[in-house]
C-alpha cells in the first residue's frame, strides 16, 4: 500500500473553496516594476495631480496602498494611462522613500501629526511687520518644526513701509536666519527688489511657504510664478486677521528652476508630534547654557541654568525674549497656562 502513494505530501491536500471565491488570497503584490514615477503638485478630493516631465497626469491611490496618505511633494510610482490626455486616470501603487517630511498637529495637546508636504529643501516663513501684527512665537514654532523636519528655514517679512523690520529682527539675531525684507509696491504687490531677492533663495530648491491669512504669501506666489493666479484677500480691519484665499496645498515649478509650495494660510502651529526634550536643540543661542542644567532639567524652573546664561548676556541682546519664547512653547506642550 505504501507504494502507490509514497509520491503524495501536504502539498497535493486540496483547498477547500473560500465562500467569496474559488482563488486563496495572497499577500504577494506585483513589483510594477514598469511603473512610471512623477512627483505630486496638487490633492483634490482623492485625485492628485503629478508632474512627469513636461505632462501632468491625474491618478487616485490604489486599493492595495490602504490608508496611505499622500500629499504635495510626493514622489509616486503610477500605472494604467498615464499619458495626461484629458478624462484619462492612473492608477498610484507606490509611495517612494521621503527625504523630509514637514508636519504639525492640530494642537500641542495632539498627537495625532499631519503631513503638510514631503520632500521641500527649505521652509519659508512669511510674516508682515503690520497689517497684522507679526508674531513671532508663531514664527517660533514655524522655526521648530523646520529643524524637526531637516529644512533650512527663510525668513520673509513684508509691509516694511508700515513698520520697521529691525525690532522683530532683532529676536532671531542670535540664531542667524536669513531673512528677506519686502515692502509694498505701487501696484498693492511686493516690490520687485524684495520679489528677486526671495527668489535667489528658492531658485534650485524645493520650499514651502507657511504664513498667516492676510501676510501676502499668495501675493508672494503670484509674483514668483505669474500664471499661478493664486487668490489673495484683505485683512480683517475689526479682528486684524486676514481671510482664508488658499485652501489647499499646491506645487508650483518656478521659472529658471525649482519649486515653490503654497499652503493654506494657518492661525496656529500645533507640536505635539514634536518631543519637548528637543525643543533646546533648536534654539542654538540658548542650547550651550543648558551645560550647568540639574540632571533631568525641564528648562523651565527655578534652578534651570539658562537664567544666569542669559542674564550674562551670553545669548545676545535678545536672549531674554528668545527665553521665554522657549518657555512657552514649553508650558504650551505641558498645559500650563503661565
Amino acid at each position: 500500500m505504501s507504494g502507490r502513494y509514497d509520491h503524495l505530501d501536504e502539498s497535493s491536500v486540496r483547498q477547500r473553496p473560500s465562500r467569496k471565491g474559488s482563488r486563496p488570497r495572497t499577500k504577494d503584490r506585483p513589483a510594477h516594476e514598469d511603473a512610471v514615477v512623477g512627483v505630486v503638485t496638487g490633492v483634490d478630493r482623492g485625485r492628485c495631480s503629478i508632474r512627469v516631465g513636461d505632462r501632468v497626469v491625474v491618478a487616485m491611490r490604489a486599493r492595495e496602498l490602504g490608508r496611505t496618505r499622500i500629499v504635495v511633494g510626493d514622489r509616486v510610482a503610477m500605472v494604467g494611462d498615464t499619458s495626461g490626455e484629458p478624462d484619462t486616470l492612473a492608477r498610484i501603487v507606490r509611495v517612494e522613500e521621503r527625504r523630509t517630511v514637514l508636519r504639525r498637529s492640530a494642537d500641542d495637546t495632539d498627537r495625532v501629526e499631519r503631513v503638510i508636504v514631503a520632500n521641500a529643501d527649505q521652509l519659508v516663513v512669511v510674516t508682515a511687520l503690520a497689517d497684522p501684527e507679526p508674531r513671532p512665537r508663531m514664527v517660533d514654532r514655524c522655526l521648530v518644526a523646520a529643524y524637526d523636519a531637516g529644512l533650512d528655514p527663510l525668513l520673509v517679512l513684508t509691509k516694511a513701509d508700515l513698520a520697521p523690520p529691525e525690532p522683530f529682527l532683532a529676536h532671531y539675531t542670535a540664531l542667524d536666519v536669513p531673512h528677506v525684507v519686502s515692502r509694498s509696491g505701487p501696484d498693492g504687490g511686493l516690490d520687485a527688489d524684495g520679489v528677486e531677492a526671495v527668489r535667489a533663495h528658492l531658485l534650485g530648491r524645493t520650499s514651502v511657504l507657511v504664513g498667516h491669512s492676510g501676510v501676502g504669501k499668495s501675493t508672494l506666489v503670484n509674483a514668483l510664478v505669474p500664471e499661478a493666479e493664486r487668490a489673495t484677500g484683505a485683512v480683517n480691519a475689526v479682528t486684524g486677521r486676514g481671510r482664508h484665499t488658499s485652501t489647499s496645498a499646491v506645487g508650483l515649478e518656478l521659472p529658471g528652476g525649482g519649486w515653490v509650495v503654497d499652503t493654506p494660510g494657518v492661525r496656529s502651529f500645533g507640536l505635539g508630534h514634536v518631543d519637548p526634550a528637543t525643543f533646546i536643540n533648536h534654539f542654538e543661542d540658548l542650547a550651550p547654557g543648558t551645560e550647568d542644567c540639574p540632571r533631568g532639567c525641564s528648562h523651565d524652573e527655578p534652578d534651570c541654568a539658562l537664567d544666569a546664561w542669559v542674564a550674562g548676556g551670553r545669548a545676545g541682546p535678545a536672549g531674554p525674549a528668545r527665553l521665554e519664547s522657549l518657555r512657552r512653547l514649553l508650558r504650551s506642550r505641558s498645559g500650563d497656562e503661565r
